[in-house]
């Protein structure tokens, strides 16, 4: 009888990792590597096998995957947010949940990642609005606007226009990935009466706020451990440059229980930013960015009277991420450094800054997404391709690679694939979307 429980409890324990769920923004850890295991490195000519796919507005915004269901936020500009709820194995449509959110920026449509606990899923729309939706009744069971209820306005028109505007509201609109933390919800407002912002769960009650902690940019809050203890971490952006003068962005630990700021580095430099801070192992964080303006790490140090500072300890344009947090794995980073004016590819760099490779345009990276399963990096190139890559410091090392998407019916028109989402990955099942579809890829037995 022993014997048979301690087998029973081994097969359910492999179970629980093969199928271990991806329910939010980066995975089960939010830092984009899961214990998916037995990928296939070999594929047939014609790439994996898709096991479905469905339509989807345009944008840019990931699925997250909870106990066999698919979450994702989608969206149509004229009406507004639309939380849509599909099968994994099939790809049937379940339910939706539709709210009103009108409006429209550049590079329209969805852009953030649900997250989803065990009777919830909570979302974050491009102009604030924040729900939180039973997983049962598929109605709302609490909303907010992480916006407006803290001082922000949503421009006439609700596109404000290369900068941002007067009314200070992102040039792309808000794009938060919520976070979960013990019964709190976290988001970054970003709005004027607020930076960061944390309610109840499963009430919607506001239980702290920060005042503001910067000009708003894309980033959403991060867990990471500072000598043993969670510290959220929030970027901001820089302001000026282009003639105008520079007043540079800030990196923020607080304590994620009560939205007290800890320590603060206030010289970053990139007025877009986007990608979350990565937590490097001995209280060191990578703080990465676009447009040429690359990554620093940071060391977070304890004083003797039990105070923070930070101490630069390097910085480089030779690595960055436009769009996407970089992966650290076994002691090396890796990013995609597609900008507007360069293109490194798929880049690779040690924990002293130095680069040890980078693929340029060949082949080509841009604005793609990669995770870690079962020690190698699934990667999209932003575009059509898929790949499948031995992670190292030597070289740029493919296994395999097939063209997944194409171009819309009728060209690609003003967006072609974009293929520019989050990854997911559950059950051996990888999710991939671009500008019209979401596909559901077979990528471990």
């Amino acid at each position: 009888m022993k014997k048979l429980l301690t087998l029973s409890f081994f097969i359910a324990i492999s179970i629980s990792l093969f199928a271990q769920d991806w329910p939010q923004f980066m995975g089960p850890d939010r830092n984009s590597i899961t214990t998916q295991e037995n990928l296939l490195t070999t594929w047939p000519d014609g790439g994996p096998e898709v096991l479905w796919k469905v339509g989807v507005g345009i944008g840019y915004g990931g699925p997250a995957i909870k106990d066999g269901k698919v979450y994702l936020l989608d969206r149509d500009d004229k009406t507004g947010d639309i939380m849509r709820c599909f099968d994994l194995n099939t790809g049937d449509e379940l339910w939706k949940f539709a709210y009103d959110a009108a409006g429209e920026v550049m590079f329209p449509g969805s852009r953030s990642v649900p997250i989803v606990d065990d009777k919830h899923v909570y979302s974050c729309g491009p102009y604030g609005h924040t729900y939180c939706i039973d997983l049962k009744t598929h109605q709302p069971v609490w909303t907010a606007n992480v916006w407006t209820d803290f001082g922000g306005q949503i421009p006439a028109g609700g596109n404000p226009g290369f900068g941002g505007g007067s009314s200070g509201f992102p040039t792309w609109a808000i794009s938060q990935c919520p976070l979960i933390y013990g019964d709190l919800l976290i988001l970054a407002s970003q709005a004027p009466e607020a930076g960061v912002v944390a309610y109840d769960k499963n009430s919607g009650e506001l239980k702290w706020k920060t005042p503001s902690l910067g000009k708003a940019g894309y980033v959403s809050p991060i867990i990471v451990k500072i000598d043993g203890n969670d510290h959220l971490v929030m970027v901001t952006a820089s302001e000026g440059g282009r003639g105008q003068e520079t007043k540079p962005g800030n990196v923020v630990g607080m304590d994620p229980l009560t939205g007290e700021v800890i320590w603060e580095f206030n010289n970053w430099l990139c007025r877009i930013p986007v990608p979350s801070a990565v937590d490097a192992g001995d209280n060191k964080l990578l703080i990465t960015g676009g447009y040429e303006l690359g990554a620093l790490m940071l060391q977070v140090e304890k004083q003797a009277d039990g105070t923070y500072t930070t101490k630069e300890l390097f910085r480089t344009e030779e690595f960055g991420d436009q769009t996407k947090t970089p992966l650290f794995y076994e002691g090396y980073f890796y990013a995609e450094f597609g900008t507007n004016s360069t293109r490194d590819g798929l880049t690779c760099m040690n924990m002293d800054g130095e680069i040890m490779w980078k693929t340029k345009r060949d082949p080509d990276f841009n604005k793609g997404s990669m995770i870690i399963a079962n020690g190698l990096i699934l990667a999209t190139d932003g575009a059509k391709t898929l790949y499948l890559i031995e992670p190292s410091p030597e070289a740029f090392k493919p296994i395999a690679s097939a063209e997944l998407l194409t171009e819309p019916e009728g060209g690609g028109g003003r967006f072609g694939t974009q293929n520019w989402a989050p990854l997911a990955l559950s059950n051996g099942k990888l999710l991939i979307r671009d500008q019209s579809q979401m596909l559901c890829v077979k990528v471990a037995e």
